[in-house]
């Protein structure tokens, strides 16, 4: 918006400057357009060719640095713009990410912009000697006292004392994470999942995380300059980090092949690509256990944060944790396709195990919704409802079918917890999200001793 209220007035100045050019003899605009770069005077218009409009406004864009550098950068922050849109995102990935490293060339010319000092005016000295209130009328006269010729300058380019700081941020941060990426990572194992899904276990001296965290990958046998972010879906007591990674674009694809994912065989590990991994960065997840309880909610492969957190509580169950200030987790996954559920029912079926052992059955409640399903699965699904177990998932909690009733839910949860803080922790659509968050507002306490939603969200 400011790009183009900018430009538009720079359209309307250019066409008065080139206007006063041709315009005839006899007035101040003239007679201000005709003084020259020599001594004892300075321009003010610097448009110097006599050619009208609309060719001299062009002439001027174009042969101008202030004219070649606007064009420019103002190309180069319409692509980036442009292909910054979900749908550009979603679906060419490749192209947002390229375009986006236009940001160089605009900054490039967005401080050599004002080099050429086009917006003149005059002198603080000229003021102090040629007054325009008295001279404005007199200016067939100008050189003559009381009104000497005005003097001008064009204003000094300000713009890189507003660049130069974010940009040397920047930099010292391209070079830390450049500095990351160069450590090397192992990659211990590849894991073929259902549901176009693989997971990647890897190692790397000195790697640190919690859980709920991601990193960025680089493969570069896929692409030299993409990185790609991805949630942890190990738990930092592990001796490894993982990700799971769902088959969905060229480059995913491109990775999953040279992992070998696409052959049955076992793959030596001397055979697997090279891996970059900047981060771990965090993400609102890692506030999990500041809570006493937990509404965890993800929607299709948007399940792997919880999966490392899942983990992490399966591991501090194993090993006496009496200090966890997580006394209650109530968890939602959302799916519409039956293999979604498959690489983690086995997680889910050993926390399961795990809280019975330990008489602690009601720690975690879990929710699994079938959001998609065709006539020939409602048959099977009904045969079978009736089974101990799930006919889909192989859990003792029955699958459910459709959507949660959100409103339901959250007033049972209040009505349970009556006097604690819930955190409501998302990793799915922007929809989901809005629901969410207007629900944890409503069914929140004005007493704050009441119950509180408190609403974490990560998008994809």
């Amino acid at each position: 918006f400011a790009t183009a209220i900018h430009t538009v007035a720079h359209l309307f100045n250019v066409e008065r400057l080139v206007d006063a050019r041709v315009e005839a003899n006899g007035t101040i605009q003239a007679f201000l357009t005709d003084l020259e770069d020599k001594e004892n005077e300075t321009y003010l218009n610097f448009v110097r060719s006599r050619v009208p409009n609309p060719v001299g406004g062009i002439h001027v864009a174009f042969t101008f640095l202030a004219g070649l550098t606007g064009v420019v950068i103002t190309l180069a922050l319409i692509l980036i713009i442009t292909s910054s849109t979900k749908m550009i995102r979603r679906s060419y990935f490749e192209v947002f990410w390229y375009t986006h490293h236009l940001f160089v060339v605009f900054f490039i010319g967005l401080v050599i912009h004002g080099a050429g000092r086009i917006v003149r005016g005059q002198t603080a000295a000229s003021l102090r000697e040629h007054r325009p209130e008295v001279c404005r009328n007199n200016f067939t006269n100008w050189g003559e006292k009381p009104c000497p010729i005005p003097q001008f300058d064009g204003n000094e380019p300000m713009t890189w004392k507003w660049v130069v700081a974010p940009m040397a941020l920047y930099l010292i941060e391209r070079i830390i994470r450049f500095w990351r990426s160069q450590q090397k990572v192992v990659i211990t194992k590849v894991v073929n999942h259902p549901f176009k899904t693989f997971e990647l276990q890897m190692k790397m001296k000195g790697f640190k995380m919690e859980v709920g965290q991601y990193i960025f990958v680089q493969c570069p046998a896929v692409s030299s300059l993409e990185w790609h972010p991805f949630t942890l879906t190990s738990a930092p007591e592990e001796d490894f980090f993982s990700i799971h990674i769902r088959i969905v674009g060229d480059w995913t694809e491109g990775l999953a092949k040279v992992c070998g994912c696409d052959k049955t065989e076992f793959q030596d590990a001397w055979t697997l690509p090279k891996i970059s991994v900047d981060g771990p960065f965090g993400t609102a997840s890692e506030d999990v256990f500041s809570y006493e309880v937990a509404m965890l909610v993800g929607a299709g492969i948007g399940v792997t944060p919880f999966a490392s957190i899942l983990k992490s509580v399966w591991y501090k169950y194993c090993n006496n944790v009496s200090t966890l200030r997580l006394k209650k987790i109530y968890f939602y996954w959302l799916c519409r396709d039956t293999q979604a559920f498959e690489w983690f029912a086995d997680l889910l079926q050993s926390l399961e195990n795990q809280m019975q052992e330990r008489n602690n059955a009601d720690f975690l409640s879990y929710n699994i919704y079938l959001t998609g399903w065709d006539e020939t699965q409602a048959t099977a699904f009904s045969l079978h409802h009736d089974q101990e177990k799930d006919v889909i998932t192989g859990l003792k909690q029955k699958t459910l079918y459709g959507r949660p009733n959100w409103e339901n839910e959250f007033k049972t949860i209040g009505a349970a917890h009556a006097s604690s803080r819930v955190g409501v922790f998302l990793c799915g659509p922007e929809s989901l999200a809005e629901t969410l968050s207007k629900l944890s507002i409503a069914n929140s306490s004005v007493d704050p001793r009441g119950v509180n939603f408190i609403f974490n969200k990560e998008n994809f």
